[in-house]
């Protein structure tokens, strides 16, 4: 059994995490076979994701003292909380393709950039394209139009080439 120093470092380590990550998503893992846990530890790490199986009473403290007590209620059964540091919607996107293959982990609820969703607005989270592609289609979205603004730049430029072409040629004929 943990002494009490080293409760109060998980708590501080949990809170710290609460604090610093852009989400964090509480599942449900009962049923997870220890083949399933490796492979789905690997996917979250792939996607840069920690996957954290937790105490229940300690967690609680840690939100607690994170300032999301509403947590709390999330906190029964066995719990893991996948925290994404780097992209708010990895988390989310790593658990729902996992879920695609395997019916083991039950998403509780989360949090989002400081606010408290629910399943619904997870799954959605997970369904939205990639950061690279969002990226994608916001960088081709600005290309179109700049593109036509070069060409209507270029326009007066050869309108004046095609008139000095033409006096070139009328002093060559003339």
């Amino acid at each position: 059994m943990a002494g009490i120093e080293e409760k109060k470092k998980i708590v501080a380590e949990l809170e710290e995490k609460f604090k610093s990550s852009k989400s964090a998503i509480f599942t449900e893992y009962r049923g997870l076979t220890v083949e399933d846990a490796n492979s789905f530890r690997r996917a979250c790490r792939e996607a840069g994701v920690e996957f954290r199986v937790v105490k229940n009473t300690l967690t609680r403290l840690a939100v607690e003292r994170s300032g999301f007590k509403e947590l709390g209620s999330l906190l029964t059964g066995p719990t893991a909380v996948a925290f994404g540091f780097e992209d708010p919607v990895a988390p989310a996107k790593v658990i729902f393709d996992f879920l695609k293959t395997k019916r083991s982990l039950e998403v509780k609820g989360g949090l989002v950039e400081g606010r408290i969703v629910g399943v619904s607005e997870i799954k959605s989270m997970a369904d939205l394209p990639g950061r690279d592609v969002l990226l994608a289609r916001v960088v081709g979205g600005l290309n179109g139009p700049l593109a036509g603004f070069v060409t209507v730049l270029q326009g007066p430029i050869r309108k004046l080439v095609y008139a000095l072409n033409a006096v070139k040629d009328q002093k060559a004929a003339g």
